[in-house]
């Protein structure tokens, strides 16, 4: 059962690297998700961005609306994750 989930997983990254602009990923992403999942994921991202700029949980909050048990998420995995977050928030 594990291998589905890998091989179905492996399915939608090779789906996305196909997508070659900002508009098709729109296309793509608004088909495949929910508003709500696509706010969650625009959320993570802009925290990630902010931890990474040194802005404490308060100030992140803030200027996100997200909770600090996301923030805190966010955190964990810039710090211990694959560092997915580092590849597109490089310098």
């Amino acid at each position: 059962m594990e291998n589905f989930h890998i091989d179905s997983f492996d399915k939608l990254f090779e789906a996305v690297l196909k997508l070659e602009s900002v508009e098709d990923c729109r296309k793509f992403f608004e088909d495949v998700c929910t508003i709500k999942e696509l706010q969650d994921v625009t959320q993570r991202l802009e925290v990630a961005s902010l931890l990474k700029q040194g802005l404490n949980y308060q100030a992140i909050s803030k200027a996100t609306g997200a909770s600090t048990a996301t923030i805190s998420r966010v955190n964990k995995c810039l710090n211990y994750g694959s560092g997915g977050y580092n590849l597109v928030l490089k310098d």
